[in-house]
């Protein structure tokens, strides 16, 4: 009974140590999460995207405000090229850790960058697991970013499966204060159905919501349909553990106007609605007859207005 005591005695105290030190780092390298703060930023630098706002607003900080959260954060965007997805990760990311995205702890892959070969998945997954279980052991509030998850081959998918359910730890770590977010274009095409439908019956752009015309159902079904999506292949679908499906809108003139005057801001060119409107109505809009959205959302807005400035 004694020996019993005594062990414990000897193995609380190091656990209330470890605690500390994790706790201690966090307070130097994370911001003190503020509700406002994180409001404020998507208000004024995302643009055209009201539904994204208001879903990463309130789940980013029911995360970040639970003391001791039963999963880590899952968070999957959706969406066309330059609607926002990318963006909003760095406004997630700029609102947790005092660094923004150049924090070290935060992690972005790329699939078609990272994991290019697929004779070598099996390597691959052995490197995935190491690094996640590598970083989030040594800073449990790590950030891991995906890109192109629809390209992605479903055994890394199952990888980072393994870590995102409610285990209280595996092999002796815990994963529930880290976030991961997925970006894909999956389902851009659903959306942008929703949109121009909602559009064509007269309806306020503003009114969507994540329910509307069953947009939330028909991109679940779009992205794990797709028997080309490494999605479907993998065993992502059956688990459940992703937290939220966010659609990203098409964009409109009006948003990539927006964009142009904020590239105009960072570049510190002197406002110009007149180059704004020249740089925005340049860019391609779909449908052919109606022109309403931007093909691209506001990628290449920087070197159109770049190029257009010089003429």
């Amino acid at each position: 009974m004694q020996a019993g005591i005594y062990f414990v005695f000897l193995v609380l105290p190091t656990a209330y140590i470890f605690d500390r030190l994790f706790q201690e780092e966090e307070d130097v390298l994370l911001e003190p999460f503020d509700y406002e703060r994180l409001k404020t930023d998507l208000k004024n630098s995302l643009y055209g995207q009201h539904i994204a706002s208001e879903v990463v607003l309130k789940a980013v900080s029911g995360f970040m405000t639970d003391k001791r959260p039963s999963k880590p954060l899952v968070l999957s965007f959706h969406g066309g090229t330059g609607v926002g997805k990318n963006h909003v990760s760095n406004i997630i990311a700029r609102n947790i850790y005092k660094k923004g995205e150049n924090m070290k702890h935060v992690h972005v892959f790329m699939s078609e960058h990272h994991f290019p070969h697929k004779e070598q998945v099996e390597t691959y997954k052995t490197q995935l697991k190491q690094w996640i279980r590598g970083n989030v052991s040594s800073f449990p509030r790590s950030m891991f970013v995906f890109d192109e998850m629809d390209k992605m081959n479903p055994g890394l998918i199952d990888v980072i499966k393994h870590y995102l359910g409610y285990y209280p730890q595996l092999d002796g770590v815990s994963f529930r204060k880290a976030i991961f977010i997925f970006l894909s274009n999956a389902g851009g095409n659903v959306i942008n159905k929703v949109v121009l439908g909602s559009r064509r019956d007269g309806e306020e752009r503003e009114q969507l919501q994540m329910n509307s015309r069953d947009m939330e159902t028909n991109i679940f079904k779009d992205v794990f349909g797709d028997r080309n999506s490494g999605f479907w292949h993998s065993t992502l679908i059956d688990a459940h553990l992703i937290d939220h499906f966010i659609p990203f809108l098409p964009l409109e003139y009006r948003h990539v106007h927006q964009c142009v005057l904020a590239e105009m801001a960072a570049l510190n060119i002197t406002a110009n609605d007149g180059l704004a409107d020249r740089v925005a109505r340049d860019m391609p809009y779909f449908p052919p007859e109606e022109k309403i959205f931007s093909v691209k959302g506001c990628k290449s807005v920087k070197q159109k207005l770049l190029h257009t400035e010089r003429d």
